[in-house]
């Protein structure tokens, strides 16, 4: 029973500002409820991406919550993090599968066989590096570049709330209220109220959008007839993989991006709580290797250590395995009840947008942090280029086709600053 052996701390450390680390835990009732705000956090982006690859909703989050506990159990409990679905594979998998971007995907066993070998190959690396050690990996990707990497991750998803999650001038409005809310409820607020900052400002900014909309009929009102209609229980739709060479070699280099987010959300992890995670850094990559392995054979997407939910601890300095095995059984009971699902996606898509501009700004600083915390010398000009180009590819999601295969930003950023960093002196210290 040492997996669930988490030392209790008092309820009173949170009004204290007190940090809770990852084998430690508040009392029940407030690590339940922050179980809900991790489940808020990922929930966005866990449904977005499916969607964007033709993939079920329902399935995305029932994964999830099954990786999340995988990647628990292989990592022994040590490393807090959430498994959610990972935007890398998008544009290999829409490449792969010939997706033409709406309703569901005609080739999804195709994309279930490249995300399987995904999957096997990041396992791979993981044994490798529990084999050999860490060493090769902090060489190859040291500070200047796993900071690069997840500052990258925030900046590119930053499009997304912006572009997408606007599309009218009061929606945009409605975003700035929701930012503003999270905002203030995280400096004003206090203990509990102040570490829910995500779910209490997202709650405030509903209401407000409620009342704007359908009260005095500004924006688009709110609709709950899809609750009313969904179903209590439902089994989602499983799909089985179909194994084609073309589609496995588009789709399983995506591996190297996911050891190079795993790699930045470890050592972000480790900065923040103060505790040394790299011996189990081997076994996060397996956990989260395995975890897409058995994603990707029920017609989930490859999923990926979740910088979102990276930003919400570092807003509420809670660190506890604990809220994310609590949050992976949430997402489950999601994954098989269309009614509860129904009810988050109601959250209006510009209050949701504004959560993200906090969560994806979150993310950005969270690789900032790496690079302050580990003393990056940015008046050395190879690390000051290693950090600056990336940030540009990323953020402007430059990207480069190799025939059928496309790398996008973050691929690009990803993999420009592991070859910059070696390209322009390997024998430096960063």
């Amino acid at each position: 029973m040492g997996l669930f052996n988490w030392t209790e701390k008092p309820a009173s450390t949170l009004g204290q500002g007190g940090v809770i680390a990852p084998d430690e835990r508040l009392p029940w009732p407030q690590t339940t409820v922050m179980g809900v705000q991790h489940v808020i956090a990922m929930f966005g982006a866990t449904v977005l991406a499916p969607l964007l690859m033709g993939f079920d909703p329902n399935v995305a989050i029932l994964m999830s919550g099954i990786g999340t506990l995988i990647f628990y159990f292989i990592t022994g409990g040590k490393v807090p993090s959430y498994l959610g679905s990972s935007f890398a594979f998008i544009g290999v998998v829409i490449a792969a599968s010939g997706y033409a971007g709406s309703g569901p995907n005609a080739n999804l066993g195709v994309a279930l066989g490249g995300i399987i070998a995904c999957g096997v190959l990041y396992t791979l690396i993981g044994f490798v590096v529990q084999a050999i050690g860490t060493g090769w990996v902090e060489r190859l990707m040291p500070p200047v570049v796993t900071g690069t990497v997840v500052a990258v991750i925030g900046l590119n998803l930053a499009a997304i709330p912006i572009k997408n999650m606007a599309p009218t001038g009061f929606d945009a409005w409605m975003q700035a209220i929701t930012f503003v809310s999270v905002g203030l409820v995280a400096v004003y607020a206090r203990g509990m109220v102040q570490r829910l900052l995500i779910l209490v400002g997202l709650i405030l900014a509903s209401v407000v959008y409620a009342v704007l909309t359908n009260g005095l009929g500004l924006g688009k009102p709110i609709d709950f007839s899809g609750v009313a209609n969904a179903a209590w229980f439902g089994m989602p739709s499983f799909a089985a993989p179909v194994f084609s060479a073309q589609a496995m070699l588009l789709i399983a280099p995506v591996a190297i991006i996911l050891v190079a987010e795993n790699l930045g959300h470890v050592k972000a992890v480790s900065a923040m709580t103060g505790r040394d995670l790299n011996p189990y850094l081997g076994k996060a990559f397996i956990g989260d290797g395995v975890a897409t392995i058995v994603s990707g054979a029920s017609g989930g997407t490859g999923v990926t250590t979740y910088a979102e939910n990276i930003g919400v601890m570092a807003a509420t300095k809670i660190y506890s395995t604990a809220m994310f095995v609590v949050a992976a059984l949430i997402a489950i009971v999601l994954g098989f009840s269309p009614k509860f699902g129904a009810l988050i996606q109601t959250i209006p898509l510009a209050v949701m947008g504004g959560v993200s501009i906090v969560v994806f700004g979150l993310i950005a600083i969270a690789g900032a942090k790496i690079w302050v915390d580990n003393r990056v010398d940015f008046s050395d000009n190879r690390n000051l280029l290693v950090a600056a180009i990336p940030l540009i590819l990323g953020t402007g999601d430059y990207t480069l086709k190799f025939g059928g295969f496309a790398l996008g930003g973050i691929g690009t950023a990803t993999f420009g600053a592991i070859v910059l960093y070696w390209l322009l002196g390997r024998g430096q210290k960063a």
